[in-house]
């Protein structure tokens, strides 16, 4: 039943991160006209206000843009973390066999597209941004799947879902050890502290959610004032989250059994009676104890980050002046197009046939070597995990908008070589059989 749990959760997974993409194209459409026409300064006003929360001598003030990317962007990290967590416990990275082919293709879409940057932006303060070529925006790619219907193979579709959560834990390794300020150690040490009760409630057995998310408080504003991003708290606290449910299958059918026969066996005339009133509690009490608390966090991240966070984030950060090109820092530009649109597909493409030659993975059986390309070029849509990134690697707002016109611009470009590729290889597929 648990494997069952996961397999659907999986396929609901994919049409939520799918409508998403729809929606977070909308919210980019709408930012950049709403950016260069005659609201523009009262957009970017909007964005840069400040906001501050006090509690007690502490204070924590930013721009309303960071409290998005920095508050709000830890929840979908918390669910990015969960991602990470339900794939390596029971998905496509539970065993070697099943990790192996979307991890080595994750490096080679993570290593050549940071190299070709560097061949751009070998020093000074431009080369900070060789993490943003290496990210991929899934549910702008799954978007594109979805609209292409049938005509996408499921294996080609698990492939780049699995590629996606390898390649979303690389970019938090990279966020964690290159995007981070000087550490403080007392904040650290109390962050440690808060994952240390953690850890004991789900040891204790402690399935309840309550818990972990009031401590996920505490956990966020440690880990911000550290000089760690913040996001990080994310994936810490799904970490601490319990994977397994308090009862198990056949318990909970039991229980299911036994509650239905006290239901029908005193019946009420007009209206329920105490016992069915109570047998109602017991199917509720044993449907709320045979949920996975990690899948269970997940299934309600899922649209709150589909459909409003990652939606606001591409509404507040993706809105960019497009008449000043470039500006002064044409190679950051140039860095990220050849990363992502050629550094992506030659990495993912290279990788996966090396891997094969040496016999240490093999294509998933009804796929070839065309969708793989596919899914590189799909895997070069940074959008807004580039975007997020970007902010991260640069202070100068010239440089941050000539990564965010560069990073949409490839992306749109990915995007429509992608669905090129799909279709053909997909004819091919049907023509040969």
């Amino acid at each position: 039943m648990q494997q069952a749990t996961i397999t659907g959760f999986l396929k609901q997974y994919i049409n939520q991160e799918s409508l998403g993409g729809i929606i977070l194209f909308v919210a980019t459409i709408l930012a950049l006209i709403v950016a260069n026409s005659f609201l523009g300064q009262t957009y970017y006003d909007l964005w840069h206000m400040p906001l501050g929360i006090t509690i007690g001598e502490h204070t924590i003030s930013m721009t309303l843009t960071y409290w998005i990317d920095d508050g709000l962007m830890a929840l979908f990290f918390l669910m990015i973390g969960l991602e990470i967590k339900r794939e390596l416990l029971f998905g496509e990275l539970s065993s070697p066999a099943k990790a192996s082919l979307p991890v080595i293709a994750a490096l080679g879409g993570m290593i050549v597209p940071a190299l070709f940057y560097f061949g751009f932006n070998s020093s000074g303060d431009v080369a900070n941004g060789f993490g943003i070529p290496m990210a991929t925006d899934i549910a702008f790619a799954l978007g594109i799947l979805m609209l292409l219907g049938k005509r996408v193979p499921l294996q080609l579709k698990v492939f780049l879902v699995s590629l996606a959560v390898v390649d979303d834990l690389g970019a938090v390794m990279i966020i964690a050890l290159f995007y981070t300020a000087d550490f403080q150690a007392i904040y650290l040490l109390a962050a440690a502290g808060v994952m240390a009760v953690l850890f004991l409630l789900n040891y204790l057995g402690v399935k309840r959610l309550l818990p972990y998310l009031l401590l996920g408080i505490p956990l966020w504003i440690f880990i911000h004032d550290s000089g760690m991003h913040a996001t990080i708290a994310g994936i810490l606290l799904a970490i601490a989250i319990p994977s397994r449910s308090k009862i198990k299958d056949r318990h909970f059918l039991d229980r299911i059994k036994e509650s239905v026969q006290i239901f029908d066996q005193h019946k009420g005339q007009e209206m329920l009676t105490h016992k069915q009133h109570y047998a109602l509690e017991q199917i509720a009490d044993a449907y709320d104890n045979v949920q996975s608390p990690m899948v269970k966090l997940e299934h309600y991240l899922h649209p709150l980050n589909a459909y409003f966070i990652m939606p606001l984030f591409a509404f507040s950060n993706a809105g960019v002046v497009l008449s000043g090109g470039f500006g002064d820092y044409p190679t950051v530009a140039l860095g990220i197009l050849m990363g992502l649109l050629i550094g992506k597909p030659i990495g993912i493409v290279g990788f996966v046939w090396l891997a094969t030659q040496l016999k240490i993975a093999q294509l998933p059986e009804g796929m070839n070597f065309g969708q793989v390309l596919s899914a590189g070029f799909l895997a070069g849509i940074g959008f807004t995990m580039s975007i997020f990134i970007a902010h991260l690697a640069f202070v100068d707002e010239a440089m941050i908008a000539s990564a965010k016109i560069a990073v949409l611009g490839t992306s749109f470009i990915a995007a429509i070589i992608g669905v090129v590729l799909i279709l053909k290889n997909t004819r091919a597929v049907q023509g040969e059989g």
